[in-house]
């Protein structure tokens, strides 16, 4: 096959491919700008110590997430984290029209197209879809950073807009991306290069999933609140820490987030089995019917929302501890006599990842639309066939609905639990030790003169205290309802589709 006639094979389809290649492209161009961003943290310089600046810090920025060395490696994380429901967003987005684009591969194979040619084809468009996004995403990352670099009166930065990563760097992640996505869209269609009929056998399924996930969870949650026991054990500095503890982090996190993914399965199940025993109207009926055929579709469809619920959840706890904290610093300052005034540093820290958070919530719930749409348009001719029998488009409305809130709630919640116990296996208390201040009750001068400073002079003994950080159940609940609002906005929008989907014209459509 010439490469002409494979890039025109390529390019074709229906308006559903297009779009699966623009949202494809708009997920590579996300990631693009999150890897680097990630990256330009990491570029930043670290100064050699001085006198006059013995820390090491970056002066030429006023964030002290950007200006001490210690938390760059934590904010380009954080940063890196955003990149996960991005690279959701991407992998539901290859799924849009999937039925008709194996259809169409298929017929290419029936057509004398070998497996090869099949695969490069397939990978042809979303490797050309995911580098035009990573090209696009390196213009708009190189032109932000022009445009974003405006030193104050101090002449310091806001972001690290005057370093750039290494030219070997910006090519991994323009080209690398590609690749990756490449590589996925291959496996995903193996099935297809390799059977072009398209015929599998399934054996149908009599039991639900098993709840092993929960096995995952708690290894993750005692693996996360094992962390600081063992920091402690290994403080001293050793070669051994300095790997252990953040193969630990990340270890015990992915489980646990792995264990609720894969849970959400167990969930749907079992609340379609209860559906299908305790429903009377039909619309809850043919929802449990789905549940229970394909639990596994919560999975799949929630993945990324659940991740970023759970990484909000581990956020709220950090922050009722800096916020306990920052309320014992005070208490013990007044108990002192002084005033210790805030340190608004740690909550307006975690302002920006409350922010982060709820942009990975808004990245997950695209992804979570175009899920529901292309379900709905890949059952378009079961639906159809349902309404030509007498099933009212309301009813199927309602199905869908209850399709997608039955398991979304529960697996929120678990999401909730999960994260907060997360955060809290890290920082379930607050303590301060003991200490002493010296106080002078009297003038200025009085205080200044040593002759007539002491008998001035009081000793205030401040005790030790410790407090347990409270649940933040607030919070807690704002993201949970902000969660659901989302899924509520993505049922919306799902069921505007439904309608075209449902058109009797469907029943002739192969």
């Amino acid at each position: 096959m010439r490469p002409a006639t494979l890039v025109r094979l390529a390019l074709a389809g229906t308006r559903t491919d297009t779009a699966r290649v623009v949202l494809t492209a708009l997920s590579a161009l996300l990631a693009t700008l999150a890897g680097l961003a990630a990256l330009t943290v990491l570029a930043i310089p670290t100064p050699t110590a001085t006198e006059a600046n013995p820390n090491r810090w970056s002066e030429q920025y006023h964030n002290a997430l950007l200006v001490e060395p210690g938390l760059r490696g934590g904010t380009a994380f954080a940063l890196l984290m955003l990149m996960l429901p991005v690279l959701a967003l991407a992998g539901q987005c290859a799924r849009l029209g999937a039925p008709a684009r194996d259809r169409r591969l298929a017929a290419l194979r029936l057509a004398g197209a070998t497996p090869g040619q099949v695969t490069r084809l397939a990978v042809l468009e979303t490797g050309v879809a995911a580098l035009f996004g990573t090209l696009v995403g390196l213009g708009v990352y190189l032109v932000g950073r022009d445009l974003l670099h405006r030193p104050d009166a101090r002449g310091q930065l806001a972001l690290p807009t005057d370093v750039l990563p290494s030219p070997g760097a910006l090519a991994g992640v323009v080209l690398g991306l590609p690749v990756v996505a490449a590589l996925a869209t291959a496996v995903m269609l193996r099935t297809v290069t390799t059977s072009p009929l398209g015929v599998s056998r399934k054996a149908p399924r009599e039991r639900g999933p098993r709840p092993w996930a929960g096995v995952l969870i708690v290894l993750g949650v005692l693996s996360f609140a094992a962390i600081r026991p063992v920091a402690h054990r290994y403080d001293d500095g050793s070669q051994l820490a300095a790997w252990l503890m953040p193969l630990m982090f990340a270890a015990s996190g992915i489980a646990a987030m792995v264990g609720v993914v894969i849970g959400t399965g167990w969930i749907s199940y079992h609340c379609g089995l209860l559906l299908r025993r305790h429903a009377r109207r039909p619309a809850a009926l043919l929802a449990a019917g789905r549940l229970m055929a394909d639990p596994w579709a919560g999975s799949r469809t929630f993945a990324a929302l659940l991740a970023a619920v759970i990484f909000g959840g581990g956020a709220a706890a950090q922050r009722a501890y800096f916020a306990t904290k920052d309320q014992l610093d005070r208490e013990q300052s007044r108990l002192a006599g002084v005033d210790g005034g805030n340190n608004p540093f740690y909550l307006s820290t975690m302002d920006l990842v409350d922010g982060a958070v709820a942009v990975a919530i808004l990245i997950a719930t695209g992804g979570l639309i175009v899920a529901l749409v292309e379900g709905i348009v890949a059952r378009r001719r079961a639906y159809a066939a349902l309404v030509a029998t007498g099933v009212p488009r309301a009813v199927l409305s309602r199905s869908v609905a209850w399709q997608a809130l039955t398991p979304a709630v529960p697996a929120i919640l678990l999401a909730l639990t999960v994260g907060t116990l997360l955060g809290r296996g890290l920082v379930a208390k607050v303590s301060t030790g003991g200490s002493s201040a010296e106080i002078c009750e009297a003038t200025a001068a009085l205080c200044d003169d040593p002759a007539t400073r002491e008998q001035y002079t009081r000793i205030v003994y401040t005790p030790g205290i410790e407090r347990a950080v409270p649940v933040p159940l607030e919070h807690l609940a704002w993201l949970g309802a902000g969660t659901l609002a989302a899924v509520l906005v993505t049922v919306g929008v799902g069921l505007l589709f439904l309608r075209t989907s449902t058109a009797l014209d469907e029943l002739r459509t192969a």
